[in-house]
């Protein structure tokens, strides 16, 4: 197949166009700053040559959007917000005008949009979606808002031929350099991967690969479409999270952080505590009903598997 990522050159683009590519697909990338092979220009917001990619592709996936690792200022969340449907609206305008349409349209979203929540998990049907919760921070709510913007964006789209799939992504572990992985690792080694705030808040997380065999699920069933959840079926307490990964690396001992300690620690990092703090209890309904199953459904395989393949340099 002829295969189209929009915002291909972040971590999970990169996860994603190196396992088509040696599945012998033809993976073109579209970048703001195109640098290799197979890589086309486009500005993510405005049509251009590059919409020729689309007209006669097979499927799109679109993974454009400002990185939400920085400091959450109102022009940080307003650039998250702008990237991400500007994006999607544009993919959308060069699908409704190609003479022959992709088939599928797999659009990046987030597990974000679901609420704080400790007592049940989110799944498809009965998730709660977020942004009214008591007792967190109100720009919070705003995160909340972009997720929901950018699942419209790609709703409106008048794409009658094209199939349409939202994607509500947890984060997507990887031993790739400068992924959440790594990061999360390097805390860890520094013995700093102790519980934070009490570490009772819910991380979802998939492992990479299940994350690239759930899009070739999603890209072979016709069948499937509207918002889908990319989690792994067993979210678990941050405190359980990162003591798991520190047994995986065999580190004995994590620091616990409390709140205000991990605003200190975010502010030097030029990150957020949403991405610390808030519980994301996310399980994937729609994939399990309609028979996917995961090879690492569990942390403690998957870390073991990640730290395996760092170590021995197996990044593909």
């Amino acid at each position: 197949m002829k295969i189209v990522i929009p915002g291909g050159t972040g971590q999970v683009g990169t996860v994603l166009q190196r396992a088509l590519s040696a599945a012998g697909h033809d993976v073109v990338v579209l970048s703001r700053r195109p640098a290799g092979r197979g890589e086309v220009h486009w500005d993510g917001a405005t049509p251009g040559p590059w919409t020729k990619e689309i007209d006669g592709s097979d499927v799109v996936v679109n993974l454009a959007g400002r990185s939400v690792n920085c400091r959450y200022t109102p022009a940080n969340l307003r650039e998250m917000m702008d990237s991400r449907v500007h994006s999607a609206r544009v993919v959308g305008e060069a699908i409704a005008a190609a003479a022959r349409p992709p088939r599928v349209w797999l659009q990046m979203s987030t597990a974000t949009v679901y609420a704080h929540r400790f007592d049940a998990p989110h799944d498809e049907a009965t998730g709660v979606i977020g942004g009214a919760e008591p007792d967190v921070p109100g720009y919070w709510a705003y995160s909340v808002e972009i997720a929901k913007a950018w699942e419209r964006a790609q709703e409106s789209a008048d794409t009658p031929h094209t199939r349409k799939v939202a994607l509500r992504t947890a984060m997507v572990m990887s031993p790739d350099r400068g992924g959440v992985f790594d990061v999360l690792l390097r805390l860890a080694r520094l013995g700093l991967g102790g519980p934070v705030a009490g570490g009772a808040q819910y991380v979802s997380w998939i492992h990479d690969q299940d994350f690239v065999r759930a899009i070739e699920f999603l890209v072979a069933r016709d069948d499937i479409d509207g918002p889908v959840n990319l989690a792994a079926p067993e979210p678990l307490p941050q405190r359980a999270f990162m003591r798991t990964l520190r047994a995986a690396w065999g580190v004995p001992v994590g620091l616990p952080a409390t709140r205000w300690m991990a605003e200190v620690g975010a502010f030097v990092l030029r990150s957020d505590t949403e991405l610390l703090l808030k519980s994301r209890r996310v399980v994937p309904g729609r994939l399990l009903e309609a028979g996917f199953t995961f090879d690492r459904p569990a942390w403690p395989e998957a870390a073991d598997d990640l730290v395996r393949r760092l170590r021995g340099g197996r990044v593909g």
